[in-house]
């Protein structure tokens, strides 16, 4: 089935505005912006990662919404060119998880770095919080690529001085109970092992942004 255009996906998934009386009471919007770990491959809508991080963080009493920005097979380049597209929706927190495809197609770690880089810079220019989700590589391109790979992500927390989650796959990749049978995407039960491991750092980044300067 092919996947629809991203403003088609977007005008989908991006609640529609309220009145103005009501721009300041409307839930902290988080864009959960990545690829098909975040989007949810080949399990139900209601079992994807920024529906089930949505549930979690309301059960800790955080007001949220999740627009799940997330496209199959995406790359950090593809990622650049739709990020104006998906900030449309004006959310208050991104959580950029790319890089996974990168590795897979066998990009050079510093074309993914520049590109995060770009990506992360423009989402502070407009001012919206950012959480970087790291991942490990997933295929092995020599000694040399994969420590360049492992350490782009801490390098960009560091110089943005944005909170980091070091491995998005942590505690699932290569577990085969908590994974679909391709070994890499998680099944429902791994996806609720990621948003219990990383809703903690999400509530804590929530706490420490700054008052919303556009909640319409």
């Amino acid at each position: 089935m092919p996947i629809p255009p991203l403003p088609l996906l977007l005008a989908n998934l991006c609640p529609a505005p309220g009145p103005a009386s009501a721009k300041a009471d409307r839930p902290i919007r988080i864009l959960a912006f990545g690829d098909s770990l975040v989007a949810g491959f080949a399990v139900p809508s209601k079992a994807a990662f920024p529906v089930r991080l949505e549930k979690a963080l309301r059960a800790m009493n955080f007001p949220v919404e999740l627009v799940n920005a997330g496209v199959p097979g995406d790359t950090t380049l593809g990622a650049r060119g739709r990020l104006s597209q998906a900030l449309a929706c004006r959310p208050d927190l991104v959580i950029v998880e790319l890089g996974a495809n990168d590795n897979l197609q066998g990009f050079d770690p510093a074309l993914t770095e520049s590109n995060l880089d770009w990506i992360i810079s423009e989402i502070i220019r407009q001012g919206r919080g950012v959480l970087l989700a790291g991942i490990r590589p997933l295929r092995d391109l020599g000694p040399k690529d994969s420590i360049a790979f492992e350490g782009l992500f801490r390098s960009l927390a560091v110089k943005h001085r944005i909170p980091l989650y070091p491995d998005f796959l942590e505690g699932v990749a290569g577990s085969p109970a908590l994974n679909k049978a391709d070994g890499i995407h998680p099944n429902p039960k791994g996806i609720d092992e990621i948003v219990r491991r990383i809703a903690p750092l999400v509530a804590e980044t929530l706490r420490q942004l700054p008052e919303p300067l556009d909640r319409s």
